[in-house]
């Protein structure tokens, strides 16, 4: 069941700045990653699902509601998390969360407390503007926690976080995701991305140029060896057979799985120091579908 739908949604700035005929579902109970450069169009289809921009064209629906015409109803089951976050500077923490509560009619405080203490968050007297960029991450996800919403929108979310609260926040995704919530995370962390999400999308230039899920990506069919020959002559004359570059010593393979006795009974008469396997990541693949792309006309 698709519980977001963005359907061919424009919003053209000028000068090839905005978004373009984007259009993707996230459904429900889905974690959905939403990846590209900074300047490539996530926080634009963020603020377009959220009602806070009319797109140019195209719609954009919450639970089969329009965000735009309905979006009383639609935020109302959203937590938001902006990727800059600006809380009035003259309020101190308490004040913020205070306003927060407010804001989303929560009454009852013992899961704001809870997240306060998972993300040990100290010091809520401090002014906004006296904190860390740390500490306000940690304030700005509490907000967003704090009522359980049904949908979670969370832009950049570990932006400030070191490595220790990177890894609690991965936690507590897993968590809302084994309780059934809707989560749309845009994030430049790749990590993050690979421990969380169902599926991802893709963005550049204010294009999805793909959508896949991560099954896909390490479930592949294909595999990459990096061999170490003894020899730099073997190594070349084996590249040179199989039309394959090396590396002095060193050739890179990629084959595909059911290939991989016929690799090694291959390399037996040769002789190798070492055969590893190199583990594909969401990084090679972002970093690869870009290079095969840089040369494609797409309002760069």
């Amino acid at each position: 069941m698709s519980y977001i739908k963005i359907e061919h949604v424009s919003k053209d700035y000028g000068h090839s700045k905005g978004i373009f005929d984007i259009s993707f579902t996230v459904n429900k109970g889905e974690v959905f990653g939403y990846l590209g450069p900074n300047g490539a169009g996530k926080t634009t289809t963020i603020r377009n699902l959220l009602g806070f921009i009319h797109p140019d064209q195209g719609h954009i629906y919450v639970n089969d509601n329009d965000t735009w015409l309905n979006h009383h109803l639609t935020n109302k089951i959203i937590g938001y998390l902006p990727g800059e976050i600006n809380f009035p500077s003259s309020m101190n923490g308490e004040e913020v969360l205070k306003w927060n509560r407010e804001l989303k009619k929560v009454n009852d405080v013992s899961f704001q407390n809870e997240l306060i203490e998972y993300f040990e968050l100290k010091h809520l007297e401090t002014k906004v503007k006296r904190m860390s960029k740390g500490m306000k991450q940690k304030l700005g996800l509490i907000c967003a926690f704090m009522n359980n919403p049904d949908i979670l929108v969370l832009d950049e979310p570990t932006s400030g976080l070191d490595p220790l609260m990177q890894d609690k926040f991965v936690r507590l995704i897993k968590r809302f995701k084994d309780e059934g919530k809707t989560i749309l995370m845009s994030s430049h962390m790749f990590s993050e991305i690979e421990k969380t999400c169902d599926r991802v999308a893709i963005i550049k230039s204010g294009h999805i140029v793909s959508i896949f899920t991560l099954r896909e990506i390490f479930d592949s069919e294909e595999e990459t060896f990096l061999v170490e020959f003894v020899n730099e002559k073997d190594a070349i004359k084996y590249a040179k057979s199989k039309k394959i570059d090396n590396d002095k010593n060193y050739v890179k393979i990629t084959i595909k799985r059911a290939e991989v006795d016929y690799l090694l009974k291959e390399l037996s008469v040769y002789k190798i120091h070492k055969m590893s396997e190199i583990k594909k990541t969401l990084e090679d693949v972002f970093m690869n579908f870009y290079e095969a792309n840089k040369e494609e006309n797409i309002h760069d």
